[in-house]
């Protein structure tokens, strides 16, 4: 009989990374229902050889991202964790959370099943007072973390005090973008090299870093595309900045049409891998990154760069050598297909996860001698 799995993401934050592990598992053999919530910023993968059931926020008001929706939610949030709680005591062999909005009680909520967390942030973002204790303790309710770098998988074991093993490394699959997209049409393409800075624009994503650095370079442009969580600094003349969330049609066609991507973070403890990064990958784009997180493991792989976080000379110098050398582009290229293809792909994280799940029961005490 096949293993029957629960993929867990109350509040729909990552539904490329839910549908495509939830197809890879559905691939690998697994029986598998995603439980989450209507994301509310555009569409979401088709479900392909698994069901979708969105349990959560069924009955929240207003527009999305505002305070209504939040407080809403928020009321709603326990009785539809108990729900799914119930839900999986009868349907699930395993339930994996993805994501979980109140840490300080979630730990109680979970169900009596094995259980495993994907740590996709590795410390609280903007910890409120008691959230990184609440989030250990949760980290230790689970009976397996997954993350997807060494680094990672380091911070939880030295920061959070994790045992080691029961936190396991799991690669973050790479997406591969579709052929059919549009550019935004806000965008004017001359023709040059294109250098992209993609995704939701928060304080860490080194935006002030990447416009110092551009400062000075020829042949080229600078497209700078996402949703802003922040007050964006001016921009020079000739950037072209998208300052809003684009469909995935979109999305796709600014991966194909990029010839580097570039991801100037600022330091940070908290960061493990990028969805961002993930694309790229899979469209066969070469990458300058921060040394963060672990993107240093992706660059092992030969897809990318690495500078120093917040060296602008540096971040510069590498853009304008990559720039003029379209050969040492195309040679990244096909290393960061290569990955995409083998140890990035998300038929390897799938089957990785099947793995981690039958270590998991077969690990586990019967569920009447498990401590709650």
């Amino acid at each position: 009989m096949p293993m029957r799995v629960s993929v867990v993401d109350p509040p729909a934050f990552t539904p490329p990374y839910d549908h495509a592990l939830c197809a890879a598992l559905a691939r690998a053999g697994a029986r598998v229902e995603l439980v989450t919530s209507r994301f509310a910023y555009g569409e979401v993968p088709a479900a392909e050889g698994y069901t979708v059931r969105e349990l959560f926020y069924a009955h929240a008001h207003g527009a999305a991202g505002s305070r209504l929706r939040r407080a809403t939610k928020l009321v709603s949030h326990v009785p539809d964790m108990l729900r799914v709680r119930a839900l999986a005591a009868r349907t699930a062999d395993v339930v994996h959370f993805q994501w979980l909005g109140l840490p300080w009680v979630d730990d109680r909520l979970m169900p009596d099943r094995p259980l495993v967390f994907t740590a996709h942030d590795l410390l609280p973002r903007e910890p409120r007072p008691g959230q990184l204790a609440a989030q250990r303790r949760l980290l230790r309710r689970v009976d397996a973390v997954v993350v997807h770098s060494q680094y990672g998988r380091g911070q939880l074991v030295d920061r959070m005090g994790i045992a080691p093993e029961r936190v396991h490394v799991i690669h973050h699959g790479a997406f591969v973008p579709g052929s059919a997209g549009v550019l935004p049409p806000e965008l004017v393409d001359d023709g040059r090299p294109v250098v992209l800075l993609f995704g939701l624009l928060r304080p860490y994503k080194g935006v002030e870093t990447l416009l110092r650095a551009w400062a000075g370079i020829q042949g080229a442009q600078l497209w700078i595309v996402g949703r802003p969580m922040m007050e964006l600094p001016p921009v020079p003349l000739g950037t072209s900045v998208i300052a809003r969330f684009v469909s995935t049609e979109e999305a796709d066609a600014l991966l194909r049409r990029a010839d580097l991507v570039v991801l100037p973070y600022t330091r940070t403890e908290r960061f493990d891998q990028s969805g961002v990064l993930a694309t790229a990958l899979g469209a066969g784009r070469p990458a300058v990154l921060s040394d963060i997180g672990g993107f240093s493991e992706v660059a092992a792989t030969g897809a990318a760069r690495l500078v120093a976080p917040g060296d602008a000379d540096a971040l510069h110098d590498v853009l304008a050598a990559l720039i003029a050398d379209p050969a040492e582009r195309e040679r990244m290229s096909a290393a960061a297909l290569a990955a995409a293809r083998g140890p990035y792909s998300w038929d390897a994280a799938g089957e990785a996860t099947l793995r981690l799940y039958a270590a998991v029961i077969g690990s586990l005490p019967p569920a009447a001698a498990r401590p709650a």
